[in-house]
């Protein structure tokens, strides 16, 4: 019992400790409790109050210094001794004042005044009214101390505080944005004819040294306080001050570090600046901006640098750069509208003109300075040459991009704003940083008001250009722009990508938050024109606000200017804007009856040999004769200005199997895809081809009937010109036709033109050639020539695969990539394009008949004489690029082929003898005389010179007016994937005697080149796509393939690729039957071991040859093969079982199993002739039958 008691005193004695305890640390904690929230609420009612008390007493003491300044007793506000409280006070009151007001109109001043208002004039302010906006109805903002901005890709946010400190209000309204206008009025600063007063320069003065000497960590209140007397005294004696260079220093750094557009501003404390302030004359501008341009470029390590000249005065007497940029180049608005140059720079070319200055009218001149000295007239001085760094453009990939002779200068000097410090105006301050990357590749490249390539680059890469959806657009922009920093990065030229741009700005934000408390920032322009939110700065929230100092823009000085010569001044009469439209728009009126009749006429051509050219320029020489005419490409005409066309002319060949040419695939599938014609437009068509193939002028037809089908009116019908039957008086002959049913049409009354109309002539005043010191290497040149991707090759090995008993030749030529990092994109059934060299001695044969020919070595550059607004002047000719005359004649210049009608009427001209002056017209005018003396000598040029040897030749002459030497296309025969890089090839090697057996041996051009070329050397070529030639899509379709000849090429890369897919899938391949025609077995049968060993591993189901010379055996052709073995074969694949047919070889070869096809059907199907021809077009269009016919 004892122990029970015990335990239970002991409990309990425990329990009231525990519980005291316990009320006792609660105690303390509600004590402690209480006191905190009684410090913090005694924290927050000092702070409050001293915030309150500081605007109040601060608002009182600047009311009364503004007072004061009113009366001007600046000397009662500075002259105060240290030692003085009262002095003191007025002191600080000063060195803490830097937010004057935005007008300057006498108004009293906060300390904390955070958005001044411009219609404060003389209104008291309360320190309450922090943010006072007549346009917010006087609403507070809940914060008046911050604005919150936050980043939507991390969430972070902060808070800006630096816009208290804003000098103007922007021009945005509650209902109205216009923060993506160009120029806005808020930055844009004019000259006044009158000084702004005291007052105001002394209130943005004070804020500007307050600024300065705030920045300077080695702050001396006396020195401060010594220079704001100093700038009082200086503005009340003068009505303006002076900057020591050091303040003008900060004060450009300041500004730039303000700008609100410049996404490259963290590199703002390295600006050098240049002081110019002495400079009287334009002559001391120019010397200076020399210094300038120099030290900024610095060889391509780029230097940010500012040039200021002197200060505004009354506005009467500036200095001005004219120039929006240091360098730029000119834009030339020529007859017809076409634009040579920038577009962005006519305006100013023009003025650049008026003054003096001769232009080049080339694409990428450099204008001259234009300066303005002390108000005077302003004058041109030309930049030094080897001032001005250009980048020439390359892409690492594609080797094409360097032939469109794309550049641009290394420095964007900027030169037409003007610079704000202290109230103190700078009209004329160039400054420069270095590019931002995209400002090249996307804005000055691919605007469409500016140099605008970018469909030229997409066509060049083979992009879907007539289909947005493709995004054609993203990928050539991306293109554009990786040759941008490709090529400035090769040359070493300071240069900045749109990601490393944003990336440092968010660093230079987050940096002048910390520092300042804010950055005022434009999304509209930091944003980079590409890449959008893969860039940081899209995903933050910016404030705008303008500070001081700052880059203000300013008008066009042409439009202000005021001139003192009375002669120059007439001269810009004639060249400003608004008189300028006043004339267009009178001169419109007075000749509007004239151009009544006055009907628009486009002539396009499509070429592949540039014959369609030749006859397009002829074409519109007629027209422009009653018509306004223009002469396009096809693959140059913006296809959304169709529904304009009054009268549309279209020349075109047919390429291929009646494929369009190359540059008319694109208009093809536009053509194709429009659905209808709003405008009934009137078109006629011509058509160039030979009915040695079967679709004669196939794509003519197509154009023309598809144009039909959309309701457009055919004014003419089609023309059609025959290579082997006059092909040039066809033309004529319809031409003349065309123009006499248009000018019916449209009732005008149009005089046809005489034969020398549509006649080429030669005149020899107006060409020449120079020497050059510049050679384009061949891929570069042959590229530029025929707009193709020439790629360079090597031979890596040859073989000839007939006999050697053979009186023939037909040799396997193997190629590989010359070291080159491209890749060969094509698929089995592709034409590979060769660039073949004319042969030695024909050149050296050529040169012989050539008096006065220039050096070998030397490099020569065709020029013609043009017509320019201001007169003619000589033009370089880019049909050849500059090189010596033998290499013109061995690579470019076509001298095998014989010479055309037109040609011959032009040597007809410079005939010394009579007797063949009379014989070459002979042969010029008549076409039954031509054929038969072409088709009797088939004459090379060396050959024609021999005929008629009183020819007096000129380098001029043989570089202007022989054809373009043009590439030979063969099929390809090889895989991509057995032979990776490498094109293999079956040639034919082509000799003939001439003069029906009996005249010299000629030889084909390529075959024979092909043949004779060493191990190692350079082939150039190009990869040619043939659709309609290609594997078929679905594995199990059976396949028959006929050939003869070395039309087995193609087949040989059809077997390869399926070879490779067998070995690597496992799967079985198409089955494919081969039917192949030669002479004999021991002779001429390609590839005999190789296909052999194709059917022993079943690659290729069977294959039949078809021997036509073979000894004790009658003649077999393919088509025999056809229609006697391979009955049941052709009938079933080509109608039970959903099979393709491939043939390839002569035109007569073709012909013969076309027949044979259409007689199997009429026998199986029991059907007309007529019916058959139909079915086989059905299969035609369903890509079942499929044809690579060549000449034969």
């Amino acid at each position: 019992m004892c122990v029970c008691v015990c335990v239970c005193v002991c409990v309990s004695i425990y329990l009231s400790i525990y519980l005291y305890l316990y009320l006792y640390v609660c105690v303390c904690v509600c004590v402690c409790v209480c006191v905190c929230v009684c410090v913090c609420v005694y924290l927050y009612l000092s702070i409050y109050l001293s915030i309150y008390l500081s605007i109040y007493i601060h608002t009182y003491i600047n009311t009364y210094i503004c007072n004061l300044t009113k009366k001007k007793k600046f000397n009662s506000i500075f002259q105060v001794k240290m030692g003085n409280q009262s002095s003191k006070a007025s002191k600080n009151v000063i060195l803490h004042q830097t937010k004057p007001n935005t007008q300057w109109e006498n108004n009293n001043v906060i300390l904390q005044q955070i958005k001044p208002n411009t219609q404060w004039e003389n209104k008291k302010v309360i320190p309450q009214q922090i943010t006072p906006n007549t346009q917010w109805e006087n609403k507070v903002n809940q914060c008046p101390f911050s604005k919150q901005v936050k980043n939507y890709q991390d969430g972070l946010c902060h808070q800006d505080t630096l816009h208290h400190r804003a000098v103007k209000s922007q021009i945005c309204t509650s209902k109205v944005c216009e923060g993506s206008i160009m120029t806005p009025k808020a930055m844009t600063r004019c000259a006044s004819s009158t000084l702004p007063s005291s007052d105001d320069i002394l209130m943005q003065a004070i804020d500007f040294i307050n600024q300065y000497y705030k920045s300077n960590k080695n702050l001396k209140v006396e020195e401060h306080l010594s220079r704001l007397e100093e700038v009082a005294k200086e503005i009340e004696a003068t009505g303006s001050y002076q900057l020591t260079t050091k303040e003008l220093e900060f004060g450009a750094k300041q500004a730039w570090r303000n700008a609100p557009r410049c996404i490259g501003r963290i590199q703002w404390a390295n600006l050098q600046l240049f002081d110019a302030r002495k400079c009287r004359t334009a002559e001391d501008m120019f010397q200076m901006l020399c210094d300038h341009i120099q030290f900024a470029t610095n060889g391509g390590n780029l230097r940010s640098a500012i040039t200021v000249f002197p200060q505004r005065t009354e506005g009467q007497h500036d200095f001005r750069v004219w120039n929006s940029q240091l360098i730029r180049y000119a834009g030339y608005k020529m007859t017809g509208g076409t634009i040579i140059g920038d577009p962005a720079s006519v305006d100013f070319t023009e003025i650049c003109i008026q003054l003096g200055w001769t232009p080049n009218y080339g694409q990428f001149d450099v204008l001259p300075l234009v300066l303005q000295a002390n108000g005077e007239d302003p004058q041109f001085f030309e930049i030094p040459q080897h001032l001005i760094l250009e980048v020439p453009m390359e892409h690492p990939q594609y080797k094409w991009l360097k032939d469109l002779n794309l550049r641009w200068y290394a420095l964007p000097a900027v030169s037409n704003m003007l610079l704000e410090i202290g109230g103190l105006e700078f009209p004329a301050c160039p400054f420069n940083g270095w590019y931002l990357g995209t400002e090249i590749g996307v804005r000055d490249f691919c605007d469409t008001q500016r140099y605008n390539v970018l469909e030229r680059v997409g066509r060049h890469m083979g992009l879907e250009t007539q289909k947005l959806s493709s995004l054609w657009k993203d990928q050539a922009l991306v293109a554009i722009n990786v040759a941008v920093m490709h090529s400035f990065q090769k040359n070493k030229v300071t240069i900045t990508d749109h990601h490393t741009a944003s990336e440092s700005f968010m660093q230079h934000m987050e940096m002048e938050v910390r520092l300042r408390g804010g950055c005022p920032a434009d999304w509209v322009w930091l944003v980079p024109p590409m890449s959008g939110s893969l860039t940081p700065v899209f995903h933050q929230e910016m404030l705008n606000y303008i500070l001081s100092p700052f880059f203000y823009y300013q008008p066009d000085p042409w439009l202000t200017h005021k001139w003192k010569d009375k002669k120059r001044k007439e001269r810009r009469h004639t060249i400003s804007f608004k008189g300028l439209i006043r004339a267009v728009l009178f001169s419109q009126t007075l000749i509007k009856s004239a151009l009544a009749k006055r009907v628009r006429c486009t002539v396009l051509y499509a070429t592949e040999t540039g014959k369609s050219q030749t006859f397009a320029k002829k074409l519109n020489t007629m027209m422009n004769c009653a018509f306004s005419s223009r002469v396009v490409c096809m693959e140059d005409y913006n296809f959304s200005e169709l529904e304009m066309e009054s009268l549309l002319i279209v020349v075109t060949s047919t390429f291929g199997n009646g494929d369009c040419p190359g540059n008319g695939e694109c208009f093809k599938k536009q053509l194709l895809s429009l659905k209808n014609l709003r405008n009934k437009v009137r078109y006629c068509v011509f058509g160039l081809g030979s009915r040695m193939y079967p679709h004669f002028c196939a794509f003519a037809h197509a154009v023309d009937d598809r144009f039909a089908a959309l309701g457009a009116i055919r004014v003419s019908s089609t023309g059609e010109g025959d290579e082997l039957n006059g092909q040039e008086e066809a033309f004529s002959a319809w031409a003349c036709t065309a123009f006499k049913d248009a000018c019916k049409e449209f009732n005008i009354q149009g005089q046809l033109p005489g034969k020398e109309g549509l006649a080429d002539s030669w005149d020899p005043q107006r060409h020449r050639v120079q020497n050059d010191s510049c050679t384009l290497d061949r891929i570069t040149a042959l590229s530029a020539l025929h707009s193709k991707a020439v790629v360079p090759m090597k031979l890596k090995r040859r073989q000839n695969l007939q006999n050697p008993k053979s009186s023939r030749a037909t040799i396997l030529v193997e190629l590989e990539m010359d070291g080159s990092t491209e890749t060969l994109n094509f698929v089995p059934g592709d034409h590979v394009g060769i660039f073949p060299g004319n042969s030695p001695e024909l050149v050296a044969g050529i040169l012989k008949h050539l008096p006065n020919a220039p050096p070998i070595n030397q490099s020569l550059r065709l020029e013609f004489l043009s017509a320019y607004p201001d007169g003619e002047r000589w033009q370089r000719d880019e049909r050849i690029p500059p090189c010596p005359l033998a290499q013109a004649l061995t690579y470019y210049l076509d001298v095998t082929t014989p010479p055309s009608q037109s040609l011959l009427r032009k040597l007809s001209k410079i005939a010394k003898q009579e007797d063949h002056r009379q014989r070459l017209l002979a042969l010029a005018s008549d076409f039954q005389v031509y054929t038969t003396w072409k088709e009797f000598h088939k004459p090379t040029f060396l050959e024609v010179l021999e005929e008629f040897s009183s020819l007096d030749l000129s380098a001029a002459f043989l570089l202007s007016q022989l054809p373009l030497l043009k590439p030979r296309l063969y099929s390809i025969s090889s895989s991509p994937d057995l032979h990776p890089q490498e094109l293999h090839l079956t040639v034919a090697v082509v000799s003939y005697y001439t003069q029906e057996g009996k005249g010299p041996l000629h030889f084909g051009l390529c075959s024979t080149w092909l043949n004779t070329i060493k191990e190692g050397d350079m082939v150039p070529c190009f990869v040619h796509s043939s659709e309609g030639f290609h594997l078929p899509s679905d594995p199990s379709a059976p396949c028959i393939l006929v050939g003869v000849g070395s039309g087995i090429a193609p087949f040989r890369s059809f077997w390869q690729q399926q070879l490779h897919d067998m070995k690597k899938t496992g799967l079985k391949g198409n089955p494919m039957t081969l039917v192949f025609g030669c002479r004999g077995s021991d002779t001429d049968h390609l590839y005999k071991e190789e296909t052999l060993d194709m059917r022993d591993n079943s690659t290729l189901s069977s294959i039949i040859t078809a021997y036509s010379r073979q000894t004790g055996q009658p003649k077999v052709y393919v088509q025999d093969i056809l229609r006697e073995q391979l009955n049941d074969k052709v009938f079933e694949v080509l109608h039970h079982n959903p099979g393709h047919l491939y043939i390839c070889g002569g035109m007569n070869m073709a012909h013969d199993v076309a027949a044979t096809i259409k007689e199997i059907l009429v026998s199986r199907l029991g059907i007309t002739l007529t019916q058959a021809e139909e079915y086989l077009s059905r299969l035609k269009n369903e890509k079942r039958y499929h044809e690579d016919i060549f000449g034969s």
